[in-house]
């Protein structure tokens, strides 16, 4: 049987905060099932945003003027 996660537990193991791990369950990268206010993540589905690229897109620069 899997483990199950909070998104703080989960954050933790990703090296992200839970906002972080949440925004990943919103955008639909991270499958979760929300119990009463917790949303709690299979410990296996964290590979699906394990290798994820880090930082900010780069931003394209304006030439000219």
């Amino acid at each position: 049987m899997t483990k199950l996660l909070t998104a703080k537990q989960a954050g933790k193991i990703l090296g992200v905060n839970d906002s972080r791990v949440r925004q990943f369950i919103l955008e639909g990268r991270l499958p979760a099932t929300k119990f009463a206010n917790a949303w709690m993540i299979q410990e296996r589905d964290l590979e699906k945003v394990a290798n994820r690229r880090t930082g900010r897109p780069k931003q394209k620069t304006k030439k000219g003027g």
